[in-house]
């Protein structure tokens, strides 16, 4: 084969790459007209960075004009992704953190999928003491996850479990902090969604611990549809973290808020990555573990915790109450201790 022959297979093998990969691209931004067009919108900006890389060399090409247009396009995806910049139309609202009030407690939530098969579970326990949670919202809790939590029963008496009927993607809420007097914490969907209603030292609100299933073709779409009614009848005041399974662009987080009422908090980073990936191609993962509030619950951080055996890294979010001239002084939400892995339920 000739050198010219060589280039221009070459030239014809990128152009074809870059718009095979645009088609999937454009799309993910339709995701609303029906679940397999959102399941693209997962993988958008894995898609814009390939077909952007197929563009590149088209650039020194006839092709240059097309392969500019790609570009643009890629790069606007790319943006379409930040957690502070995706437009209303493109995905759900986000909101920014917002500060810290002086003399106003400030509470913890740790979200977690925990993986079902867990090698190392003592870390999840190190790593809740080490965090001091107020709450703590898990998925993926298997069976086996009942017993491995119960060194943290004596640090979080209140607690919730709602097993999944294989056995394996049940999601639980533990709690230091007791449940509201005269409420009693629910299950749906077979173990998809936990809500239990939690005194903040004189305020209540709803805490959810919610795992959806995989997208299109399996039943996400269908599991967000029988999850509706739960989700709009959820307190005032609420927190919901969770495995969602989608990105925060995607139709599917966009239906959970709407149903909610619930406003999705700014992304950590990249949560997911397989296991058999090296931590610095977490760049290559997804952004599928959130966390939403509403009503006067405001968040002033979301950070990403360290990795825990599992092939989700968890969150830690710290939150307080608006309207602080009605919420009772609460002097133990910042003053628990790191010793909770070592007390064994009595």
């Amino acid at each position: 084969m000739t050198t010219m022959a060589f280039r221009k297979l070459g030239k014809t093998a990128c152009f074809a790459a870059m718009m095979l990969l645009s088609l999937p691209l454009v799309a993910g931004f339709f995701g609303a007209w029906h679940p397999a067009l959102d399941s693209f919108a997962h993988f958008r900006a894995h898609l814009a960075v390939l077909m952007m890389l197929a563009a590149l060399p088209l650039l020194l090409t006839s092709f240059r004009w097309t392969a500019a247009a790609a570009l643009a396009f890629g790069t606007a995806a790319l943006v379409s992704t930040s957690s502070m910049l995706t437009p209303p139309f493109i995905g759900p609202v986000q909101a920014s953190f917002e500060p810290r009030a002086e003399g106003r407690p400030v509470y913890r939530l740790l979200q977690m999928n925990l993986r079902y098969d867990n090698a190392t579970p003592e870390r999840v326990l190190s790593l809740a003491g080490r965090m001091q949670p107020d709450v703590v919202t898990l998925e993926e809790v298997s069976d086996m996850w009942e017993a491995k939590l119960r060194p943290l029963s004596a640090r979080y008496p209140y607690s919730k479990f709602c097993s999944h009927p294989n056995g394996v993607f049940g999601v639980a809420i533990l709690s230091r902090r007791p449940f509201a007097e005269g409420s009693e914490p629910q299950c749906f969907d077979g173990g998809a969604l936990a809500v239990a209603k939690v005194d903040f030292g004189g305020r209540t609100a709803d805490v959810a611990a919610l795992h959806l299933g995989w997208p299109w073709p399996f039943e996400q779409s269908q599991q967000i549809d029988r999850l509706e009614g739960p989700l709009a009848a959820l307190d005032r005041n609420a927190v919901l973290g969770g495995d969602f399974n989608a990105t925060p662009w995607s139709a599917a987080a966009a239906r959970v808020a709407k149903a909610g009422d619930l406003t999705l908090v700014p992304a950590a980073g990249r949560t997911w990555l397989e296991l058999a990936l090296p931590e610095f191609l977490r760049f290559a993962g997804l952004t599928i573990d959130h966390v939403m509030a509403k009503g006067d619950v405001m968040v002033h951080s979301v950070t990403m915790g360290e990795y825990a055996g599992s092939d989700h890294r968890p969150l830690l979010v710290e939150f307080s109450f608006r309207d602080t001239a009605t919420q009772p002084e609460d002097s133990e939400s910042t003053t628990v201790s790191a010793d909770v892995v070592a007390t064994p339920r009595s």
